[in-house]
């Protein structure tokens, strides 16, 4: 009788997995259940529909430092599969993918469905199995397998491997509790910052950067900042919501923040006093700054930007440094990424094997992807993630064919 390999979750780390187990054990049974009718969810709308399947970052140590939430439990799963190897594995089933300037990789077609297509291929190729409508309900532990159930139906499996993504986990987290697992409450971990009826918010479009820090916390990123007619977006707001999660999460999402436009303000309006005093400050924006940007900062100040240089006061000179290096607000809420929605939360790390993915508590249980408390920032990572986990639990799950 077939050995049989149950994945929960029909979405990125479980199409992975799966595929892998099957290719690797052409004599195991691999199932997928995905509780929803759509596959490969995630998958469809990620990099606006293009699918940013991972990240030119190839050396681990690296690598690990895009991670907020497992990143050293990472390192020796990156070692056994880096972006590299994600790379050469659909370079074999005949998707290439290409390097954008900012690192993030993309199919040559720029078209998410190139990958879900390869997906459902190699899973109808290796005789995966995938039932969708499916929630398993209850897991029990029956001899030496463990007895799945559902409304409509129940399987018994040698091997389970979860792999649930999303934002409606809570549901799915229930089954890992029973089987005695800490789960970590999942939070929000990529948002933009909300400024309600701000001023700012008519510089939606304008991007500029900036280092943003959250105020009295040792949370701060860099990197361009997008205005939005909601707030602040962009890299360097993304990073920080990214590094920050579980703490605004606990604010309730009501915090003040900082924005550095530039680092040494005060040797700028000094030099800009001493040659440029005789033109009026609207004329003598920061290199590179968006006018728009300009005029709204010297407004923030209260400098009429009709001013000549030479004719500041000191105590405007003050505001304006005050201003260019610590430009404070105060959010109220976040706006999240709908389909893209991403959270920290789950499985809590310390019980997990990271060598073989498998639950430290029951043997033949693994986790990978999205299920676990490991998030990243934007740029492909979290894709990485699914893959790297997802590999490791295929491969453990062949040594111990």
């Amino acid at each position: 009788m077939k050995q049989k390999a149950i994945v929960i979750g029909g979405g990125a780390a479980g199409f992975f997995a799966a595929i892998n187990i099957a290719e690797k054990n052409p004599n195991i049974e691999v199932i997928i259940l995905e509780k929803t009718n759509k596959l490969l969810s995630k998958v469809k709308v990620s990099g606006g529909g293009r699918c940013n399947v991972t990240h030119a970052c190839f050396n681990p140590i690296e690598l690990v430092n895009y991670y907020p939430r497992g990143n050293k439990e990472l390192i020796s799963v990156f070692h056994r599969f880096a972006p590299g190897d994600t790379i050469t594995w659909f370079a074999e089933r005949g998707v290439e993918l290409k390097i954008e300037e900012d690192g993030r990789m993309f199919p040559t077609t720029d078209n998410s469905q190139t990958i879900i297509d390869c997906f459902l291929s190699a899973a109808n190729k290796y005789g995966v199995k995938v039932l969708t409508g499916v929630e398993v309900s209850s897991i029990n532990k029956k001899d030496q397998q463990y007895q799945l159930s559902s409304k409509e139906n129940s399987w018994n499996a040698d091997f389970v491997i979860f792999a649930m993504g999303g934002s409606n986990k809570l549901k799915s987290y229930q089954l890992i509790e029973n089987l005695g697992h800490k789960i970590i409450p999942p939070v929000p971990s990529l948002f933009t910052f909300n400024l309600p009826k701000h001023p700012s918010n008519q510089l939606m479009g304008l991007s500029f950067p900036a280092t943003v820090k959250i105020k009295d916390t040792k949370y701060e990123e860099s990197g361009p900042l997008l205005f939005t007619h909601w707030g602040m977006s962009g890299p360097a707001i993304l990073k920080l919501s990214s590094q920050a999660a579980v703490y605004l999460n606990k604010r309730s999402y009501q915090f003040e923040f900082e924005v550095c436009w530039i680092s040494d303000a005060e040797s700028y309006v000094q030099n800009n006093r001493k040659f440029f005093s005789s033109k009026q400050l609207k004329s003598t924006k920061v290199d590179g700054m968006p006018q728009r940007l300009w005029d709204y900062l010297l407004n923030r100040a209260k400098i009429n930007e009709q001013l000549n240089w030479a004719d500041l006061s000191k105590a405007q000179m003050s505001k304006l440094i005050s201003v260019l290096e610590n430009d404070n607000y105060r959010a109220n809420g976040k706006t999240t990424f709908k389909e893209e929605f991403v959270s920290c939360g789950g499985v809590d790390l310390k019980e997990v094997d990271f060598k073989s993915m498998q639950s430290k508590a029951h043997s033949n249980i693994f986790f990978c992807g999205e299920v676990l408390n490991i998030d990243a920032l934007t740029g492909g990572f979290n894709f990485q993630a699914a893959w790297s986990t997802a590999y490791v639990v295929a491969e453990s799950v062949s040594d111990k064919l």
